[in-house]
């Protein structure tokens, strides 16, 4: 049967009419309806008469520039995608303008067949979204509805409003913040949701092997290639790449990744035909990459590719007034799971869960109640339940500031504590804390703790 729906239309609003008529070309070639509109006003008066299915819009334009005109699109009608383009000296509006609501950039002069590309691909992601049901269109969880700290309504917010492009994400914080969850929840909430989410785990995977794990390989390119392997990106085909604890990688695949960021395109190795991908990429470290720029080990275009829009996680200690909320849903998630009788967490041992620096940030306060309520009585948590530190250095926090320990000092003796449990094994230790060894690695160097006399003593 042949297809009667009429054609998607897109609006194009540009001060300048030669890219308009630029713009008008390319797209009714392919099969678009294209409306056009040389400012913002018009833009709007357009929007009110007219079906339209995606914007693309100049930034700097006279009388109504475009955060001006997005931002009376999301009030008129949230949902509607909105694709910018703007001169690489003005990239960071566009940026700003991302965790506005638009959905992505496009830098001047651009490539026609490639900004063709991207808007075919948005209407398509886009298609079927019922823009009238609500105004947000993406609601929060019900978790993320009862965090009480500032920093993480407003992060939620960020997250809720840069889902819908297709930008680079670069995720900071930590080791145990929520880097991953945060990844997710950015690709759930997106027009890729449909599609796979892949994590690369760039930290745990040796250098050797990484190149195969994202770019695959062909049949017999090198030892142990007995059939061909589709790598990690191509997985990712229009979807979401993960790519955590990016800082790791070595400077050789620093390159690789560069180009394929550049032109979208994957070389198997030994391969000789370049495939195109068009995934996401949100990436995330709890390295300092701005010092690792500055020290030759990280390179400075790959940065910038990565980190179109950061995102930062803050520590568990500086949001404890998520420490309740996170503390509840950990102990009806893993007596559910476990089918198990419902574990009561006292207002004492609340408290003393608040008064926690907690180290290993939301996994190790994850890790901690888990532990607590296989050792705890009677369902019921008590501090006595949690093997993490002594609990009246735990609860420092509620003496008078010259009696309290510094938060560097707390950890360290947090860190102490953990290697004499296990002997001095770091391995064990940072599954007491709830970290990754790559974390507790970093902090015995930082504090200069000699984790080998320790494993002497035992």
């Amino acid at each position: 049967m042949k297809n009667t729906s009429p054609p998607q239309s897109v609006l194009v609003v540009d001060d300048d009419r030669n890219v308009l008529e630029v713009l008008d070309a390319r797209l009714s070639s392919c099969g678009l309806t294209v409306y056009k509109a040389d400012g913002g006003r018009k833009a709007l008066q357009i929007l009110k008469t007219r079906r339209i299915d995606l914007v693309v819009s100049d930034v700097k334009m006279p009388e109504m520039d475009g955060m001006t005109l997005l931002s009376e699109i999301i009030r008129a009608q949230p949902g509607l995608p909105v694709i910018f383009l703007t001169a690489y000296a003005n990239v960071p509006d566009a940026v700003k303008a991302v965790k506005s609501g638009a959905v992505d950039y496009v830098e001047k002069p651009f490539d026609g067949k490639a900004l063709t590309q991207k808007v075919q691909l948005m209407l398509k992601e886009f298609q079927g979204d019922d823009r009238a049901q609500t105004d947000d269109p993406f609601p929060a969880t019900d978790t993320d509805e009862q965090l009480k700290s500032p920093a993480m309504r407003n992060l939620h917010g960020l997250v809720q409003k840069v889902a819908r492009s297709s930008v680079n994400v670069l995720i900071l914080g930590e080791s145990g913040v929520g880097k991953e969850r945060i990844a997710n929840r950015i690709h759930q909430l997106g027009p890729r949701r449909k599609n796979p989410f892949v994590v690369v785990d760039c930290g745990a995977t040796p250098a050797g092997l990484l190149e195969s794990e994202l770019f695959g390989h062909v049949k017999g390119s090198f030892t142990h290639a007995v059939n061909d392997k589709q790598g990690l990106i191509e997985t990712a085909n229009r979807g979401t790449l993960f790519l955590d604890e990016v800082g790791n990688i070595s400077h050789e695949m620093q390159i690789r990744l560069l180009r394929f960021i550049e032109d979208r395109t994957i070389r198997r190795i030994g391969g000789l035909k370049g495939t195109p991908v068009d995934c996401r990429i949100i990436s995330a470290t709890n390295a300092d990459l701005v010092e690792e720029m500055k020290s030759g080990r990280f390179r400075e275009d790959l940065f910038f590719r990565l980190r179109v829009v950061t995102l930062t996680i803050p520590p568990l200690r500086e949001r404890r007034a998520d420490i309740p909320m996170l503390a509840d849903h950990f102990t009806r998630q893993y007596c559910s799971q476990q089918e198990v009788e419902p574990v009561d967490i006292p207002e004492e041992t609340m408290n003393w869960l608040c008064d926690y620096a907690w180290p290993g940030n939301v996994r190790e306060l994850k890790n901690a109640i888990e532990g607590g309520i296989v050792l705890c009585r009677g369902n019921v948590l008590r501090p006595e339940d949690f093997h993490v530190t002594d609990i009246e250095q735990a609860g420092g926090d509620r003496m008078a500031d010259d009696q309290c320990l510094s938060l560097e000092e707390s950890e360290k003796s947090t860190i102490l504590r953990a290697l004499e449990q296990t002997g001095g094994i770091q391995k064990e230790a940072a599954e007491v804390l709830g970290i990754s060894r790559r974390a507790i690695h970093y902090k015995v160097k930082k504090y200069s703790i000699d984790a080998g006399s320790i494993k002497a003593r035992y």
